[in-house]
């Protein structure tokens, strides 16, 4: 069953001046050291900010909050299977909201989705809840 679904477009020239403008305090705010690392090695890295930005914000929407409710941007995270696929983390308030919204006998999956053509990224995210076995 669906839990939730967000999702967020982000102007990737909007984010390089925050990048320009605060730099390092803006990526610690609001990116984990894995993100940060990730956004390093890439050439664009103001998009790569960005579609992570735009996931963190669908995620906070799936989850039925918003960035209200005591959910901090690092509480959501984006990382990368080995295939490349993106993946969804959740720790401290999202994911004690996600257990609140996760039914009793099942697991909860964050999909995630990103996407960009510049100057627009773009991040979907859906919430699912699968009965354990």
């Amino acid at each position: 069953m669906i839990l939730g679904i967000g999702t967020d477009l982000a102007n990737i020239d909007r984010i390089q001046g925050v990048l320009t403008r605060h730099g390092d305090r803006f990526k610690k705010r609001v990116f984990t050291e894995i993100e940060q690392a990730k956004a390093s090695r890439r050439k664009d890295e103001a998009g790569t900010y960005a579609k992570r930005w735009a996931a963190k914000e669908a995620c906070s929407k799936a989850l039925g909050t918003g960035l209200r409710m005591g959910i901090a941007w690092r509480d959501m995270a984006v990382s990368n299977l080995s295939s490349g696929q993106p993946i969804m983390q959740v720790t401290g308030w999202a994911k004690k909201r996600l257990d609140e919204i996760t039914p009793v006998d099942h697991e909860a999956i964050v999909h995630v989705s990103l996407t960009d053509d510049h100057p627009w990224a773009q991040a979907y995210v859906v919430i699912e809840a699968r009965p354990l076995a």
